[in-house]
């Protein structure tokens, strides 16, 4: 039996604009927010042999994630961020991923963030 191992692969504070919030004045324009995401491919980094088709391709991941994420209408970030690691979940070989979403709106804060965890169901 081949044991599993914890490699992952991880992108930080991808930017994004797009359309979020409660209020209309907030979605009115679209807003910069920043996506961090790990991932947990279902391979296995040894079984790669150094080629590019067996590995989960983060180039791809962020085209993805951008293109969804300003597909979307949603008012809370805790949506969003939670549909996003859905979307990726079920788009590209993935075992588990972490999406931290962050927004860039409350006066007096660097940014407000949301982190969200997700596993690919058994079978």
């Amino acid at each position: 039996m081949k044991r599993r191992t914890d490699d992952l692969i991880h992108i930080e504070q991808f930017k994004i604009l797009a359309r979020v919030g409660v209020s209309k004045a907030e979605r009115a324009r679209p807003q910069r927010l920043a996506l961090s995401i790990t991932i947990w491919p279902r391979f296995e980094t040894e079984d790669l042999s150094d080629d590019v088709t067996k590995t989960v391709d983060y180039s791809k991941v962020c085209q993805e994630a951008k293109k969804f994420v300003q597909g979307r209408p949603d008012r809370l970030i805790e949506t969003l961020a939670g549909a996003v690691a859905e979307h990726l979940l079920r788009k590209f070989a993935i075992q588990r991923i972490t999406v931290e979403l962050r927004k860039f709106v409350l006066k007096g804060a660097d940014y407000v963030s949301v982190t969200v965890n997700r596993a690919a169901a058994l079978g």
